[in-house]
């Protein structure tokens, strides 16, 4: 569990500077004591502004020292004042690639990570194993604010607080707190809960989209019997029979319930939304090569519980939902 509070912190610190020099939005996040969950909104890189120098030299010290911010600064005035414009161009290319890209988000903040534990801890070599594992989310207010909730639900389902609210290093304890990544962390959650909105403008009231996404996270547990005589210390809650019946799989699990448990639909099922959006991006996997010709359909339903009108692309059959483990 090599992630305490001050790693957490590093961690945080780095994701939000890479979020801003790669273009992404961190919707939510949650780090754990050795592992880490995000949801990114990765924009079209069609749509991201080129850099020019002053916009790059604008976002360099994000993540470079001074000395090496001057020195590529130099380096494009020299290129500037050449009249050379393919290498100005040249220099920025450097830096434009790695924008707008989810793959290079997660290698730089991997590794950016990897270099701190490592002196941190007087260590060497990968601090994770393997890629990381990524689903395709479809930008309805259903999906987003399922997998949300299943991120910033984490600390809770693994008995480390007991609400949401208290566990700082999450997208929805950043933004219950009042630090100055706060602003940022509503911002995220904001952006998720336009469909639902009376007015859109509400997205930026954390007032508003606070209060609903608390009630989306918000469930209720298992009953607990109070103090044998009296009764004190007790609380309400699912009746233990009911509870018992869901373990045994006698009825299918409600939403809210399945947002305590592990759902590997969440990080195995490759694309979870609407049947439509499931079946669009099978059809572009399949075009190029990725998915055999012999499939003819995309979209899957979910097992093991009420999941609605959410759809998946890959059809797990083994411990979909499991109380063990986060």
């Amino acid at each position: 569990m090599v992630f305490q509070a001050g790693e957490k912190e590093a961690f945080r610190a780095t994701m939000r500077k890479l979020e801003a020099f790669a273009g992404v939005r961190v919707v939510t996040y949650c780090l754990m004591s050795n592992h880490f969950h995000l949801l990114l909104e990765v924009p079209d890189r069609a749509t991201l502004p080129r850099l020019d120098a002053e916009g790059l030299l604008r976002v360099l010290p994000l993540l470079y020292d001074p000395a090496t911010v001057e020195t590529i600064a130099q380096e494009l005035e020299t290129a500037r004042k050449s009249g050379n414009a393919t290498w100005e161009r040249e220099i920025l290319d450097r830096y434009e690639y790695r924008r707008g890209d989810l793959s290079m988000f997660l290698k730089d903040l991997k590794q950016r990570v990897s270099m701190f534990m490592n002196k941190r801890l007087e260590r060497s070599g990968t601090l994770w194993e393997g890629r990381f594992k990524s689903v395709l989310v479809e930008g309805g207010e259903a999906a987003l604010q399922t997998v949300a909730a299943y991120i910033d639900l984490n600390p809770v389902r693994a008995g480390m607080v007991g609400r949401p609210e208290d566990y700082r290093w999450s997208g929805y304890g950043e933004a219950c707190g009042t630090g100055k990544g706060s602003a940022k962390a509503r911002s995220g959650l904001g952006s998720i809960q336009r469909e639902g909105l009376e007015t859109p403008g509400s997205v930026t009231d954390w007032e508003v989209v606070g209060e609903r996404y608390r009630r989306l996270l918000y469930v209720e547990g298992v009953e607990r019997p109070g103090e044998e005589v009296t009764g004190e210390g007790g609380r309400r809650g699912i009746a233990a029979v009911e509870v018992e019946q869901v373990v045994a799989g006698n009825r299918r699990m409600t939403l809210p319930e399945v947002l305590h448990r592990k759902v590997r639909y969440f990080t195995d099922g490759v694309v979870l939304g609407s049947a439509a959006f499931v079946e669009e991006a099978f059809g572009r996997l399949q075009e190029q090569g990725r998915i055999s010709g012999k499939r003819r359909t995309g979209a899957r339903k979910m097992r093991g519980a009420d999941f609605g009108e959410l759809r998946v692309l890959r059809d797990l059959r083994v411990r979909v939902i499991d109380d063990a483990g986060v």
